[in-house]
C-alpha cells in the first residue's frame, strides 16, 4: 500500500470499505477507499458512552449508521469523482440509491459548477440484486455481541418507542437560537447539540442554559494530503453530513425529535446566466437545508431507520426576513451569537471578532436584521454600520441581484434584501446610509413598487415536516 499514490485522473472506483460502532466507547468508524489504495478512516464520537441498545435499537442504529457512512462519503468521492461507485460491506435497495444520488448530484452542484464539471447521469449507487447480506459491518455493544447487518429487503422500519426529547441542532447563528428560544416557550425537551469543535458554538449553546451534546467528527487526514496532491476540491452539503450523523445519534441515546433551523428561504439558489447570456440554471449553495433535502430524508428515516424517529426544520414555513423578526425580540444572545461564516472554516484564518463585517453573510444578516432592531443595537452587535461604507457596495449588490447573481452563501432571496432595503430607504435612521440612498436613487426606481413590499415575505408558509400539535402551538407565535 505504500506504493500507493493518489492521482485524480487515474482513480476508478470510490468504495464504501465498512462501518461500525463500538457502544462501549461512543465511537463510530466510516471507513472509505479509493481503488485499492489506503483506508480513509472518518470517526464520530457521541459522548456518554457505554450505551445499553436492546435488539431493535441496535438493528435501527446499524441502519442509521449504514445512512451516515454513505451520505458523509461524499466528503471524499469528490476527490476524484470516479465513475464506478462500490459498497464493500452491505447492499442497499433502490430508494436508498435513488436518495443517494440526489444527494450527491444537487449537493454537489455547487462544486460541480465552480470546477467546470458536469456530474449528471455520473453518479450512480449499486442497488442489490439479490438479498444474501455482506459481512462486517455492525454496532457492537461488546466485543462478542454484535447485531448483524440489515438486508436490503427487509420490511419497513417500525416504530421503536422513542423517548419525546429533541436534539436540536445549533450553528452560533441567530436562526438555531430562534428555535431553541421558540420550543422552550412550549415547553419541549431538548438537547441543544453541535459537530465539531466550535468554541463559539459552544459558548453559545452553554449561554442558553439548556443540556448540550458536543458530537465530535474526525475526518480522514488523508483528505487534506489528496487536496495539495490535485484533488477537486470545494463545497459538500453539509447539512446532510450533520443530519445523518444527529439522526444516528438519536437512535443510539433513544430520542424522537431531530430538529434543523433552515427557513424556506434556503430552496432557492442562485441563478446563473451562461456567458452567451441563452441559458439560465440554479445553483444553490444551501441546498441539503433546502426542503427538497428535508422531505426526502425525512421520509428516508422514517420507512428505512424508525418510524417514530422525526426530522424537520421548525423554521421552514419562515422566510429570513420573518426569522429574523423573531429574534430581534430578546436581545438575550446579541453578545453571543454569530451568522459570520469565517468563523466556521475548516482551515485558515478566523476574525478576530465574531464578525468580519465584509463576507455575504454578515451583509446578509445586517440587512434582514436591520427593519426589525433598532440601529443602535445592531451596530453594537456586528460592530459598525455595514450600509454606511461604500466600499461594501459589491457584497449589497449581490444580495439584491443587481449586476450580480445571490453569492454562493447561505443568505436569504434576492427579493428580501431589496425588501429589506426598500423598507429602511422609509426610514428617517437609516435612509441617509451611503448604500440605503444608492438603492433608492438608482436602485428602487427600476422595480415594481408592489415587489418591494416586506409584508407579503412575513407570511408563514404550509409546506414543513413539524409535528402537527407542536405546530398548531407555533403558528401565532412565528406570525407575530
Amino acid at each position: 500500500m505504500t506504493d500507493w499514490v493518489f492521482d485524480r485522473d487515474a482513480i476508478r472506483a470510490f468504495r464504501f470499505v465498512r462501518c461500525g460502532f463500538d457502544a462501549a466507547t461512543g465511537v463510530a468508524r466510516l471507513v472509505y477507499a479509493f481503488d485499492d489504495g489506503p483506508e480513509l478512516v472518518e470517526t464520530v464520537t457521541l459522548p456518554g458512552a457505554p450505551f445499553a441498545l436492546d435488539d431493535a435499537q441496535a438493528a435501527a442504529a446499524t441502519r442509521a449508521l449504514q445512512l451516515l457512512h454513505l451520505i458523509a462519503g461524499v466528503s471524499y468521492y469528490k476527490a476524484a469523482i470516479p465513475q464506478e461507485i462500490r459498497i464493500d460491506g452491505y447492499d442497499i435497495d433502490a430508494a436508498t440509491a435513488a436518495l443517494l444520488e440526489t444527494v450527491y448530484l444537487n449537493g454537489l452542484g455547487e462544486f460541480a459548477y465552480r470546477n467546470g464539471l458536469s456530474l449528471q447521469g455520473r453518479i450512480k449507487f449499486p442497488v442489490a440484486r439479490v438479498s444474501e447480506a455482506h459481512p462486517g459491518n455492525q454496532v457492537a455493544g461488546t466485543p462478542d455481541a454484535a447485531v448483524g447487518l440489515i438486508r436490503a429487503t427487509e420490511a419497513a422500519a417500525k416504530p421503536l418507542g422513542l423517548r419525546v426529547h429533541a436534539l436540536v441542532a445549533i450553528g452560533g447563528g441567530k436562526d438555531s437560537l430562534v428555535s431553541i428560544e421558540a420550543l422552550r416557550a412550549e415547553g419541549v425537551a431538548q438537547t441543544v447539540t453541535w459537530i465539531g469543535g466550535s468554541q463559539l458554538i459552544a459558548a453559545c449553546a452553554a449561554h442558553t442554559g439548556l443540556p448540550t451534546l458536543n458530537i465530535g467528527r474526525q475526518l480522514a487526514t488523508q483528505l487534506f494530503d489528496f487536496n495539495r496532491q490535485g484533488a477537486w476540491n470545494g463545497h459538500i452539503p453539509v447539512t446532510a453530513v450533520n443530519s445523518a450523523i444527529m439522526a444516528f445519534a438519536a437512535i443510539v441515546i433513544g430520542v424522537d425529535q431531530v430538529v434543523f433551523s433552515n427557513e424556506r428561504s434556503a430552496s432557492y439558489g442562485s441563478l446563473i446566466v451562461s456567458e452567451d447570456g441563452t441559458a439560465t440554471s440554479e445553483v444553490n449553495h444551501q441546498w441539503s437545508k433546502g426542503w427538497a433535502f428535508e422531505s426526502a430524508f425525512g421520509d428516508h428515516l422514517q420507512s428505512h431507520v424508525a418510524a417514530d424517529l422525526q426530522y424537520y426544520s421548525l423554521l421552514r414555513p419562515l422566510s429570513e426576513l420573518a426569522v429574523a423578526r423573531q429574534f430581534a425580540k430578546t436581545d438575550r444572545y446579541d453578545a453571543h451569537f454569530s451568522s459570520c461564516n469565517r468563523n466556521f472554516h475548516i482551515l485558515g484564518e478566523r476574525p478576530t471578532s465574531r464578525w468580519c463585517g465584509v463576507c455575504p453573510k454578515c451583509h446578509f444578516v445586517f440587512l434582514a436584521l436591520a427593519p426589525f432592531v433598532p440601529k443602535l443595537r445592531l451596530v453594537g452587535i456586528v460592530g459598525r454600520n455595514l450600509l454606511d461604507d461604500p466600499a461594501q457596495t459589491g457584497g449589497f449588490d449581490a444580495l439584491l441581484e443587481y449586476q450580480d447573481h445571490k453569492p454562493f452563501e447561505c443568505v436569504g432571496e434576492g427579493r428580501e434584501s431589496r425588501a429589506a432595503m426598500a423598507a429602511l430607504a422609509q426610514r428617517p435612521e437609516w435612509r441617509e446610509d451611503a448604500l440605503v440612498a444608492r438603492f433608492a436613487n438608482e436602485i428602487a426606481p427600476q422595480l415594481q413598487a408592489e415587489d418591494l413590499r416586506i409584508e407579503p415575505l412575513l407570511v408563514l408558509d404550509e409546506e414543513q415536516r413539524i409535528p402537527a400539535a407542536l405546530w398548531e402551538r407555533l403558528r401565532a407565535r412565528f406570525a407575530a
